[in-house]
């Protein structure tokens, strides 16, 4: 048999380029032969792991690795059984980047109907953005990842938007009451959301630092209505207001002598108006956001854990997750079949909820179709 398809390495390390991958295998196709001894560099908004045979290993933090027995126990079993030592790891190494990644857009692709106290039944879009980062390297890779050789934020952010989506349409059809009070909400209903969201997350390795609603419209149509309207009760105002102070200079020039008290009352009275309106033109100024970093605690206890830890100091709990059962949010082991909480069979791909009016499958639990607003029954 040939060598020409074999790659023989003996440093192995990824310098990212383009700021948009999260995942980064070597070599970039099949496997290759890890010399015994070789170097494994990992930066610090990194980590790497391990396939061999197709299952994953424990993943190695930052720093210089020497692939010894001394640092790779579980690695030292696979290898000394057949080979004593002697040959290279036909594996493959994945390399994830931890950094935080900024400015994922998501967004309504069709209106989304809702029911307004004020105009009835409207349909309302969405848009705004969102950051993530990898939490969990392995349950990333095995969930979503599989044997791609690269994968980007283009791949990922279309389908963390229609989760994001899909919650948010749940969470607006039981929290609005009407449009006009939605723009002084947005950073409520963002706080909420993300929450809402965490576990969906999670179930993939993922954490949402921060989510944003930069807006939510009705159509054109609707939205010049609303303008209208809005023009005409700011004119049925104004009108009330001028006659008003008309007939206040009017009372005043009754009680003055001569025609110069009854002019200064008159021209007192149509100045008002103009007064006032300078208040219809307030502003309101931009607030800055600190970022707050997050300290690595404890999913189960909420304690303080050291950065490589691989079980909670505090409680015991498992901190690298291989996969967790779509049930109750149990960490389960990479080979699990079934949950060893509740008995439910292990599921390889996310289930969906097909809507029973349009037929579009929305993600499993969705409350309302993604699609045509129509609650899922």
């Amino acid at each position: 048999m040939g060598t020409d398809n074999i790659v023989f390495l003996e440093v192995i390390e990824w310098l990212e380029q383009t700021g948009k991958e999260l995942v980064h295998r070597i070599p970039g196709k099949g496997s290759g032969e890890i010399k015994f001894g070789a170097q494994l560099t990992v930066r610090e908004s990194q980590a790497a792991v391990f396939f061999y045979n197709g299952r994953a290993f424990d993943p190695f933090g930052p720093g210089r690795h020497t692939l010894k027995t001394a640092n790779i126990p579980i690695l030292t079993k696979v290898l000394s059984l057949p080979w004593g030592m002697t040959s290279p790891l036909r594996a493959e190494v994945y390399f994830t980047s931890m950094k935080v990644f900024p400015n994922l857009k998501w967004g309504t692709r069709d209106p989304v109907a809702f029911r307004d106290s004020e105009l009835g039944l409207i349909r309302l879009r969405a848009f705004g953005m969102f950051n993530v980062r990898i939490l969990q390297p392995v349950l990333f890779i095995n969930s979503l990842v599989g044997t791609q050789g690269v994968y980007t934020t283009e791949e990922i952010e279309e389908y963390l938007s229609r989760v994001i989506v899909s919650r948010f349409n749940d969470f607006m059809g039981e929290h609005i009451d009407t449009i006009f009070n939605l723009p002084a909400r947005y950073n409520e209903f963002s706080e909420d959301l993300k929450k809402l969201l965490q576990d969906d997350f999670s179930r993939f390795g993922l954490g949402l630092t921060d989510l944003y609603i930069n807006s939510i419209t009705p159509p054109p149509d609707v939205q010049k209505a609303i303008d209208d309207k809005s023009r005409l009760g700011v004119f049925d105002d104004l009108n009330k207001l001028i006659k008003m102070k008309a007939a206040m200079a009017m009372e005043t020039a009754a009680q003055a002598q001569g025609e110069a008290g009854a002019g200064m009352g008159l021209g007192m009275g149509f100045m008002m108006p103009a007064m006032f309106a300078d208040a219809f033109r307030a502003g309101t100024a931009p607030q800055g956001q600190q970022a707050v970093a997050e300290e690595s605690r404890c999913p189960v206890c909420k304690q303080g854990i050291p950065r490589e830890a691989r079980f909670c100091p505090h409680c015991g709990n498992q901190i690298i997750v291989f996969q967790q059962c779509a049930g109750c949010n149990s960490n389960l082991p990479a080979d699990a079949r079934f949950c060893l909480q509740c008995g439910r069979p292990v599921e390889t791909k996310p289930q969906s909820r097909a809507c029973s009016k349009c037929g579009y499958d929305n993600i499993a639990n969705a409350a309302f179709c993604n699609q045509c607003g129509e609650r899922i029954s």
